[in-house]
């Protein structure tokens, strides 16, 4: 790199270091497309034209968008406190296991919003004691996060197996499942639409954590952690404290986006369902510089990839897979902006 490309790199607005991998990732995306002999342009356009421009599919991108917006926001309190949850796959399900083993007795013998509100506070409370261990080991003996997390995810997916084997079945379906949630008895729906009121609070809960992240005394004992955690000790900050604190509210956050995906679309949970949303959306949350407004954004552009690109790769005769294809590219086309950007600032 010369000279003066590296002072040109360095000014580049942060906005657009985040766009620069999607954009090179949708184009490396087209090559790949017109080298297998498929339209680049009619692929993209049967991808905005099913989850975009189609009302129903714009309708489906919008609640695909709620859980992924909650997850977002967990990952943006970790990781601006300079810590990794990546259970949230498991916190995520077993939120919404217990909130779908409830719902239906608990809205048929409470009033509705009591029942609602008890039920995602349930979620939240399991979302965020799961959590408790690897916050422990971390804060009392260093022991990395990363692994942690991750392990306690496989112990999640085969706890939420067990119990709806076991305690949270349903007795009267052959399949080990929890009990049905009625659709009428769902988060509702705006309007005559298939959104339902858990999208407002997806985007309002994602709001308000940027605010607290980025605009308050607390937000900014996090940032300090995460930047320094000895320089906090020195500053008088509990690091121990805070790091229970990131952990509960991470993991809070990840078992009301449980709870919005079961109460406001699936209405069950199945012993083989875990969809992996949390590492799915750690590229976007990094894409998006940790900032909660641009998350919205490229959560969007994920919602819509997701949506309009099932339809568009059969209609090009294509795996799924392929999806996952762009993905990857994003992120290592993420991994080398970031590092030229570094490069460029030393």
């Amino acid at each position: 790199m010369s000279a003066a490309a590296t002072p040109a790199a360095a000014a580049l607005p942060a906005w657009l270091r985040a766009l620069v991998p999607l954009v090179l990732a949708l184009g490396i995306g087209a090559l790949i497309l017109a080298a297998l002999g498929r339209d680049p342009v009619q692929f993209f356009a049967n991808v905005l034209n099913r989850a975009v421009f189609n009302r129903s599919g714009l309708q489906e991108t919008l609640v695909l968008m709620a859980p992924l917006l909650l997850i977002a926001a967990s990952l943006i309190v970790c990781f601006r406190a300079g810590l990794w949850n990546l259970g949230i796959d498991g916190q995520f399900l077993l939120a919404a296991t217990f909130a779908s083993a409830f719902a239906a007795a608990w809205v048929a013998a409470l009033p509705y919003w009591v029942a609602m509100a008890l039920l995602f506070l349930l979620a939240a409370a399991v979302g965020a004691g799961w959590a408790m261990l690897p916050a422990f080991l971390k804060a009392r003996y260093g022991v990395n996060e990363i692994v942690s997390t991750l392990m306690m995810n496989f112990l999640g997916f085969g706890l939420s197996a067990f119990l709806i084997k076991t305690l949270f079945g349903d007795p009267e379906h052959p399949a080990p499942q929890t009990t049905m949630l009625e659709v009428a008895e769902r988060l509702p729906r705006i309007g005559e639409t298939l959104v339902h009121v858990g999208v407002v609070f997806a985007l309002l809960v994602i709001l308000a954590v940027h605010v607290v992240m980025t605009r308050t005394g607390f937000g900014l004992r996090l940032r300090i952690v995460g930047h320094n955690p000895r320089a906090a000790e020195h500053a008088g900050l509990n690091v121990r404290r805070l790091t229970f604190a990131v952990f509960a509210i991470s993991a809070a956050l990840a078992g009301l986006a449980g709870a919005v995906e079961v109460l406001g679309v699936r209405g069950v949970v199945r012993a083989d369902w875990h969809p992996g949303y949390g590492l799915l959306v750690v590229p976007l949350v990094f894409l998006a510089r940790f900032h909660g407004v641009a998350a919205i954004a490229f959560v969007f552009v994920f919602a819509v990839l997701s949506i309009g690109g099932e339809s568009a790769a059969r209609r090009a005769d294509l795996p799924n897979d392929f999806l996952l294809i762009m993905m990857a590219l994003i992120l290592v086309i993420l991994a080398v902006t970031d590092h030229v950007a570094s490069r460029a600032r030393g």
